[in-house]
């Protein structure tokens, strides 16, 4: 015959089991706390006389984590308000974070738009004064995908046999100067790097470069690191399991590295080309130097000046009148968009490569 727990009498001299119970906040509290400061902030500003929107929001900042802390203190303790503000910082970083990204992109956008159409898309700024509307971009979008190309199939392929070398084979002396020469690489000006490809193309050539393809080897001196830091560590975390299984089966190392170890890390590999490419799309100093600019559509990146999307941002701000500032607007707004692509890319190679489990 069973019987339930509930059923079962207390043994003599020994004390009945206790439930532990403790006094919570509603889940909702949280958005209640930064309803009120939000409240209290805007009638503390506007009874100051505070006319920044922004002091507005820090004070409601400041209040939000406080409110947090003292009515989880007197409600759930202590500890809980200590883990409480935590989080509310935690939050109020990403709100601080978000709020310059969200006003640049806002203005970007509602600047950027008044001349984006189609004929700004398909046209350069051949005959066109500045002080008046109209012309395109059309030079300086041709201008941006053929550097970036030629950059990026320069620098890739150098950048991951750097990166296989320095977690496959690299052992001793020579990588520690190649791991030491690529973190110093990270950090070099991008003005650096178009200095360096003029003064060894005067050496070389012995004129002044005026192609795409000088600027394009500066952007690949800019990417070469990036794609060598991020290749690293997408190797590392291949589980060296995989490599002894493929070795243990008589399989060569250079075939291991090919047909397990890259395919395995293919997808991070990807997306930090694609970062790459995005951190240099938006170079304008080696363009200024190696490139000269042009207002023309020079499909020939290996003669004759061309344009790019930044530099052509520049050129547009520096003639100052309004036309030209609206063409700037449209062209910053068309280069966020090339970068925000590259980067959904990116995303989509890297869930479609990624491995399956």
């Amino acid at each position: 015959m069973s019987h339930s727990i509930s059923d079962a009498k207390p043994t003599p001299g020994v004390a009945a089991p206790t439930r532990l119970a403790s006094r919570r906040l509603p889940r909702w509290s949280p958005l209640a706390i930064a309803a009120g400061a939000v409240a209290i902030g805007v009638g503390i500003g506007a009874g100051a006389g505070l006319s920044s929107h922004i002091q507005w929001g820090l004070i409601a900042l400041v209040l939000f984590v406080l409110g947090s802390y003292v009515i989880t203190a007197r409600v759930e303790g202590r500890r809980q308000a200590k883990d409480r503000v935590a989080t509310s910082l935690i939050w109020s970083s990403f709100v601080l974070a978000v709020i310059p990204l969200y006003s640049l992109v806002q203005t970007t956008i509602s600047k950027g738009v008044k001349v984006l159409d189609g004929t700004f898309l398909t046209h350069s700024m051949n005959n066109v004064l500045t002080i008046q509307p109209g012309g395109g971009v059309y030079h300086a979008i041709i201008g941006t995908l053929e550097q970036v190309a030629i950059a990026t199939v320069i620098a890739a392929p150098i950048g991951i046999l750097t990166a296989v070398y320095l977690v496959e084979y690299g052992r001793g002396t020579l990588a520690k100067w190649v791991t030491f020469f690529v973190d110093v690489m990270t950090g070099v000006p991008s003005i650096v790097a178009g200095l360096f490809i003029l003064s060894l193309w005067f050496v070389v050539v012995g004129s002044a470069p005026a192609s795409g393809f000088a600027g394009s080897l500066a952007l690949a001196i800019l990417m070469i690191p990036v794609v060598v830091r991020s290749t690293e560590e997408m190797l590392k975390l291949v589980p060296n399991e995989l490599r002894e299984a493929s070795l243990a089966l008589g399989v060569p190392k250079w075939r291991t590295i090919t047909k397990v170890v890259i395919p395995t890390a293919v997808g991070g590999i990807t997306t930090g080309v694609m970062l790459a490419i995005s951190r240099i799309a938006g170079e304008s100093a080696p363009i200024a130097l190696l490139v000269f600019g042009s207002n023309l559509i020079n499909t020939n990146p290996f003669h004759g000046p061309q344009s790019s999307l930044p530099y052509y941002i520049y050129q547009q701000w520096q003639n100052g009148n309004d036309p030209s500032y609206a063409r700037a607007w449209g062209a910053a707004l068309v280069l966020i968009a090339f970068v925000m692509i590259l980067n959904l890319v990116a995303r989509g190679i890297a869930r479609w490569k990624a491995p399956k489990r």
